[in-house]
C-alpha cells in the first residue's frame, strides 16, 4: 500500500514537473516568436495606424497600401540581384575555402596546425567593427568598393572560421579506415575520398550553407560601408530608403520590405532545417 502510494505521488511530482517545463518553454516561445508576428501584422497595418497610442495587436482591417509603395519607390529588382549574388558567391565560396582548409587540418599533419586552429577562434572573436577601416582601405585600393565581388570577399572572410571549424569536425569524424579500405579495391587517394568521404559531409555543408546564407542575405553594417552608391545597395540597406530626418521614418513599408527579406530565410531554413539540425550536432562533438 505504501510503494502504491510513493510510486503515485512520484508521477504526480513527474507530471507537475513535466507541466512546468512546458509552460517556461511556451513563454520562450512567445517571447521569441513575438517580434516576427509584430512586424508581419504591422505591415498590414495603415502608416499614421503604426505609430498611434493604441497599439493594434490584430489588424483584422489590414491593408497592402505598405506593400505597393515598397515596390513603388524603386531600385527593388536592382537590390534584389545584388543581394542574390552576394549571396551565392559567399556560401560558394566559403564551402569551396572552408572545405580545402578542413581537409588539410583534419587529414595532414604539418607544423602549425594547432597554432592554424587557435588563430580561427582568436579571429572569430574580433569585433567586425574593428576591421571596417583596413576593408575599405583594402577594397578602396583594389577598385573593388561598390562591386559584388568586394563585398563578397569580405563577407566570405567573415564566415570562414566558422565554416571551417565545422567542416574540420566532419572531416575529423570520418574514419581514414573507409578510405583506406576502398584504396585497397582499387580507387586512388582522391577518389576514394570523393567517393567515400566527400557524400558523408553533406550535413556539414548544409550547416555551414545555412549560415552564410543567414549572414550575407540579412548583413548590414559592412555593406553600409563597401556599397556606397546608391545603386548597389543590397535589400538591407535598400530599406533604408524609407527613412528621412524631415518626414520620419515610413514603418509601414520597412515592416513590409523586413517581411519579405525574411521568407527566403524562413523557407530555405525550413527545407535543410533536419539536415543543419544534425550537422550542427555532430560537427560541434566530432574532432
Amino acid at each position: 500500500m505504501r510503494t502504491s502510494t510513493s510510486a503515485r505521488r512520484a508521477r504526480g511530482r513527474t507530471r507537475g514537473s513535466r507541466i512546468g517545463f512546458d509552460l517556461v518553454g511556451l513563454g520562450v516561445f512567445v517571447v521569441l516568436v513575438f517580434p516576427v508576428y509584430w512586424m508581419v501584422s504591422s505591415s498590414f497595418i495603415r502608416r499614421g495606424d503604426i505609430t498611434g497610442p493604441d497599439p493594434n495587436w490584430a489588424p483584422l482591417h489590414g491593408t497592402f497600401d505598405n506593400y505597393r509603395r515598397l515596390f513603388a519607390s524603386g531600385q527593388a529588382t536592382d537590390a534584389l540581384r545584388i543581394s542574390l549574388m552576394v549571396t551565392l558567391l559567399t556560401v560558394a565560396a566559403a564551402l569551396v575555402v572552408a572545405f580545402l582548409a578542413a581537409v588539410a587540418l583534419s587529414r595532414f599533419r604539418f607544423r602549425g596546425r594547432r597554432s592554424f586552429v587557435v588563430a580561427l577562434l582568436v579571429i572569430q572573436m574580433i569585433p567586425a567593427e574593428g576591421l571596417f577601416i583596413s576593408q575599405h582601405k583594402m577594397l578602396e585600393a583594389t577598385n573593388l568598393l561598390n562591386t559584388v565581388v568586394g563585398l563578397g570577399i569580405v563577407y566570405v572572410a567573415t564566415v570562414l572560421p566558422f565554416t571551417i571549424w565545422t567542416l574540420r569536425g566532419f572531416v575529423a569524424g570520418v574514419p581514414v579506415d573507409l578510405e583506406e579500405a576502398a584504396m585497397v579495391d582499387g580507387c586512388s587517394r582522391v577518389g576514394a575520398f570523393f567517393r567515400i568521404t566527400f557524400p558523408l559531409l553533406a550535413p556539414g555543408f548544409v550547416a555551414t550553407g545555412v549560415f552564410g546564407f543567414i549572414y550575407a542575405w540579412n548583413e548590414f553594417t559592412l555593406a553600409l560601408v563597401v556599397m556606397t552608391r546608391p545603386d548597389h545597395r543590397t535589400l538591407p540597406l535598400w530599406l533604408t530608403v524609407f527613412t528621412d530626418t524631415n518626414r520620419g521614418t515610413d514603418w509601414g513599408a520597412v515592416m513590409a520590405g523586413s517581411t519579405l527579406i525574411a521568407i527566403p530565410v524562413i523557407v530555405f531554413f525550413l527545407v535543410v532545417q533536419n539536415r543543419m539540425a544534425a550537422g550542427l550536432t555532430a560537427g560541434a562533438v566530432k574532432g
